[in-house]
């Protein structure tokens, strides 16, 4: 992209677009770019107003900085979780799991709209890793491209390297709980990916935004990942998770 452009990167929660597309909007604010992240869920399960809710938000604002992302727009809706169980709605608004797809994408089309936006950085069609909010952008961010007819990129990983690994940590009884003698819920296989970014000279700037997602560095699982990559040297980062960011560009008919 030699002329400035507008890209809205649509992502499912609050520290999404650093793990996702981290490296390519902090590349192409550097280059001159317009930068816009919208983000489905507030990330919390809670009211709107709790502190948990505020707090994410304000964390992707910092994040947001970190990267040079010149605006961050909530679409109102609540974390759906990650599991079999649903929860209830907060009395202010629908879990993501829970909006028509249809009035979710109309959301996102007003401001790919309003932005006069180029192209959208959307999800793959497992959402990644499976995740139900994160296979719900990728319907809502298809659906909004239809309204908008603005060029889509989905953002994922190429599967067969994190199949080895995964059947590698679960030889010594890590991630149990994936299944991946059948990996279609992950990420595209390589002959699907069709753009591979070059964010390397990013991948301080981009760890530097995952930091700002102080929540996500307490107890449990995810915490432990958050805190070993926030707190590993920038050179480790950069080989994990800081080289490249691939997209998949989906065929129109």
């Amino acid at each position: 992209m030699s002329t400035p452009k507008t890209v809205v990167a649509f992502h499912a929660h609050p520290d999404d677009e650093v793990l996702l597309t981290g490296g390519t909007l902090a590349r192409l604010a550097a280059e001159g770019h317009r930068t816009v992240v919208v983000v489905a869920s507030d990330g919390a399960m809670g009211d709107a107003t709790e502190p948990g809710a505020l707090v994410r938000l304000d964390e992707l604002r910092a994040s947001a900085r970190v990267l040079g992302v010149a605006r961050v727009h909530h679409l109102g809706y609540a974390d759906s979780g990650h599991g079999a169980i649903l929860y209830p709605d907060p009395p202010d608004r629908p879990r993501f799991m829970r909006a028509p797809v249809e009035e979710a994408a109309r959301r996102l089309a007003a401001v790919i709209e309003e932005e006069r936006a180029d192209l959208l950085l959307s999800y793959d069609a497992a959402g990644g890793y499976g995740h139900r909010d994160h296979v719900r952008v990728h319907e809502v961010g298809a659906r909004a491209a239809e309204l908008t007819g603005v060029r889509v990129l989905e953002a994922t990983v190429p599967r067969e390297p994190v199949v080895r690994l995964g059947k590698a940590l679960q030889a010594v009884r890590v991630l149990r709980r994936y299944d991946f003698s059948d990996a279609s819920w992950f990420g595209s296989p390589r002959a699907a990916i069709t753009h591979r970014y070059d964010v390397r000279r990013y991948a301080g700037v981009k760890q530097a935004a995952l930091a700002e997602h102080r929540t996500q560095l307490g107890k449990g699982r995810g915490g432990l990942f958050h805190r070993m990559l926030v707190r590993m040297p920038t050179p480790l980062f950069a080989a994990l998770l800081g080289r490249r960011e691939w997209y998949v560009e989906p065929r129109r008919d």
